[in-house]
């Protein structure tokens, strides 16, 4: 199991990028909010461009915003992976998909809990990676929802019906106590349970 931290809850960034950095977590999951798509806001992207300084880890980069091609070209820039889209928006999303794609950085598509698990179907063969989120996205520190790990084994049998090779991700109250509902995902994305604790290579290896 890969390990992604998210710095969401963070309230001294740098210090957690540093600290993050000295450990084997496989991503930094970085959330970016519009205050539209989700009623809270991100810092711009004048300052988070300076990830780079606190951390070499690969980026996953989380766009929780209506508009995402305003976006993909400026975490493009960045040491990122992943840039992952909501089903949900009303944009092209096949072809905010190619344009990731386009700077040779891995797609990736996120749904809300109440969204059906087939709104993901059209888009299946443009994506690396999907994003389940056990959570209401938008907040760091909420709990995990139960119903999460039957979406978990939706979006694996799904993946598996059409043949397509893309990583499942969980992102939302994931803890030691709730990863063992997340089995069937490729990555765990862990926020709050890693920065608040006082020691994150501990927390991280407890959800591998």
């Amino acid at each position: 199991m890969k390990v992604s931290a998210s710095f969401l809850s963070s309230k001294t960034i740098p210090l957690d990028l540093h600290k993050l950095d000295e450990t084997d977590v496989d991503y930094i999951h970085v959330d970016i909010m519009d205050g539209k798509f989700v009623p809270n806001k991100t810092m711009p992207f004048s300052e988070m461009k300076n990830i780079y300084k606190y951390t070499s880890k690969r980026l996953e980069v989380h766009l929780m915003v209506d508009d995402p091609e305003k976006y993909i070209p400026l975490y493009a820039e960045l040491n990122t992976e992943y840039i992952i889209i909501h089903v949900e928006i009303d944009k092209d999303i096949e072809k905010c998909l190619n344009l990731i794609k386009k700077y040779s950085i891995k797609a990736g598509l996120s749904i809300k809990p109440n969204t059906p698990v087939s709104a993901l179907v059209p888009y299946l063969p443009f994506v690396d990676s999907i994003l389940v989120m056990s959570v209401e996205p938008g907040a760091g520190g909420q709990e995990f929802i139960p119903e999460s790990k039957e979406r978990i084994h939706e979006v694996r049998a799904l993946l598996n019906e059409y043949g397509i090779n893309a990583v499942i991700n969980v992102d939302g109250g994931v803890t030691d106590k709730t990863v063992v509902d997340c089995r069937e995902c490729d990555i765990v994305t862990s926020g709050s349970y890693i920065i608040k604790s006082d020691n994150f290579q501990e927390k991280i290896t407890s959800l591998r």
